[in-house]
């Protein structure tokens, strides 16, 4: 289904959602970031939008992204209510409760596409490159060291967050070991992306200009 035709949909529904590919899944997405980075959204009426999903959801997609206050999900990919699942933690990282989410979002409520979507000049990142130490927040930010281990650095490189650089690229690599881990973590989801149901694919945010760069 074209997503210059779905884009005009005032509120998903069983069947709009059925005719949803998790290719055309993501084409939406991309579709709604070049409107909303064009400043074109699409008009919506959402006290509308809340009346007709008072009786059920039909979200096309899912998208793990950090809390980060920059980063309004449904804003910057021009949805509406009733379009996406969000879970937001610092870091978008997953746990169980995560990945139960994820579960429940793909599995039962539908959706055809999970995006782990990370951000330049992550402060959890930048935590976690620093090793922070502050109460729960250490715990924390320990998910993302795995990253911080991975990304390797020339000598005379700082592995701090004084190198913006080494930042963002442990940003990147932090999506994609997010990514691992859904597919490791969950029989559920790998099942459902090896039978073709749906895909997990990667995305960064730049906080500087509002765009989505889709990768994996």
């Amino acid at each position: 289904m074209n997503p210059e035709v779905l884009k005009d949909a005032i509120t998903q529904t069983r069947d709009t959602q059925a005719a949803i590919s998790p290719a055309t899944a993501v084409s939406l997405l991309k579709a709604g970031n070049a409107r909303f980075l064009a400043g074109e959204p699409v008009n919506r009426d959402l006290h509308a939008q809340v009346k007709q999903t008072a009786t059920g959801q039909y979200p096309f997609a899912a998208i793990v992204s950090c809390i980060d206050s920059r980063i309004p999900t449904e804003i910057v990919f021009d949805q509406g209510v009733g379009d996406v699942f969000n879970a937001r933690i610092a870091g978008n990282f997953v746990n169980e409760d995560i990945l139960g989410s994820l579960e429940f979002a793909c599995k039962l409520a539908g959706s055809k596409v999970i995006v782990v979507m990370g951000h330049t000049s992550c402060g959890a990142v930048k935590g976690a490159c620093d090793h922070a130490k502050l109460g729960n927040l250490t715990q924390m930010l320990d998910k993302i060291m795995p990253a911080v281990e991975a990304v390797k650095t020339e000598p005379h490189e700082e592995r701090n967050s004084s190198n913006i650089d080494f930042v963002n690229r442990v940003s990147v690599k932090n999506v994609e070991l997010t990514i691992k881990d859904i597919r490791e973590k969950s029989p559920v989801l790998a099942e459902m992306h090896d039978n073709g149901e749906i895909d997990i694919v990667g995305a960064m945010y730049d906080v500087k200009n509002g765009s989505v760069a889709f990768y994996l």
